[in-house]
């Protein structure tokens, strides 16, 4: 068997966008940054070049202004990929996406699709704090006709964002900082992954656990150690936000009895808490346990070291909420930690820790 490429999730988001604007003339690229040398993290490297200033288009500060363009030009047979280096970019352009794109297919009773991407950072680093570090994937969640994607590996990164350029539905494209440097096992040519939710990365009978993006890599690393202590985790990589799909979650848990989600964004109203909500529905009589939920505390993202330090959950939160879930005594949750906790020290709060690298 030949050696399988490995390249990063933003190698793989750039190249993606080159093999769909190759493909097909209609795919543009906007956005403030994405002719920058810095290229958002890499993810429109050499576009331009490429491409042209027709096609990849620098845009001044003003988001709900270009939003509108591209959503005229979607209507009107582009495919505009619209990038956000930040989520609370994209706030200023809610109006936009929540009563123009996501509604335009229903109001004109069909007449009208909206062939957009917007691609928007989400996460944690180099202590930016409320304003510049949040998830508010939920936000856009919340809106029917808006598709919301997150994916949490290089592979999904590339086939998934090909999809949501071919896709004639609005699709909004959630990437966490930190995964733009994960590597992994990326085919290539045009392989795109259909949007169509949850992928299982671990089979167990004891527990299933739902993820998304980064934090399916700190959950895998706490999945891995819980396999050791005998811990045997259904784990599942969310990829999908809307449209949810439960099904095999649901299955899971009708077997397992107990579930735990992990959420980048807040626990109050996030998406676990919809998942808790859709599995209880149909499983409440399974249950071996109460459902737990992992997320985000209740105050504004902190730019304090001090605060993040326990703002974010980590392998060894992760791990520990899932053991005590199987009811682990307490002795042996304290072991997990601390298992998961040696060696982190050395490496900085606002880094990835390496060992999420990859490739997977």
């Amino acid at each position: 068997m030949p050696e399988q490429r490995v390249i990063t999730a933003a190698q793989a988001i750039c190249e993606a966008t080159d093999i769909a604007m190759a493909a097909d003339p209609s795919v543009i690229v906007m956005g403030e940054g994405v002719a920058d040398p810095k290229a958002i993290f890499g993810t429109t490297a050499n576009l331009l070049d490429k491409y042209g200033a027709d096609r990849v288009v620098e845009l001044p500060l003003a988001e709900n202004g270009f939003t509108g363009i591209a959503i005229g030009a979607a209507i009107n047979g582009l495919r505009p990929i619209i990038v956000h280096q930040r989520v609370e970019f994209c706030l200023l352009a809610m109006e936009q996406l929540v009563n123009n794109a996501a509604k335009m297919h229903y109001v004109s009773n069909g007449a009208h699709r909206v062939p957009l991407v917007v691609r928007m950072i989400v996460g944690r680093g180099w202590g930016q704090g409320p304003a510049h570090s949040q998830s508010l994937e939920v936000l856009f969640a919340h809106v029917p006709g808006l598709k919301v994607v997150m994916p949490a590996s290089a592979q999904d990164a590339k086939g998934m964002l090909l999809a949501a350029i071919t896709d004639d539905s609005p699709v909004v494209f959630i990437e966490h900082r930190w995964m733009h440097y994960v590597k992994g096992h990326v085919p290539t040519g045009n392989t795109p992954i259909s949007l169509d939710g949850p992928a299982k990365l671990h089979s167990g009978d004891d527990v299933t656990v739902v993820s998304n993006s980064y934090l399916t890599l700190e959950t895998i690393q706490a999945v891995e150690a819980l396999s050791a202590a005998g811990v045997q985790v259904d784990h599942f990589d969310l990829r999908v936000i809307r449209p949810l799909n439960v099904t095999a979650i649901v299955e899971s848990v009708r077997r397992t009895g107990r579930l735990v989600t992990v959420d980048t964004g807040f626990t109050t109203y996030g998406v676990g808490a919809e998942i808790v909500s859709r599995v209880m529905e149909q499983c409440c009589l399974q249950m071996k346990a109460a459902p737990r939920r992992i997320g985000l505390p209740e105050h504004p993202t902190p730019s304090s070291r001090s605060l993040a330090a326990t703002f974010y959950a980590r392998s060894p939160d992760i791990a520990a909420t899932i053991a005590e879930t199987v009811g682990l005594d307490a002795g042996r949750v304290a072991a997990l930690r601390e298992q998961l906790t040696a060696g982190r020290e050395s490496v900085p709060l606002d880094i990835p820790h390496p060992s999420f690298q990859g490739p997977f």
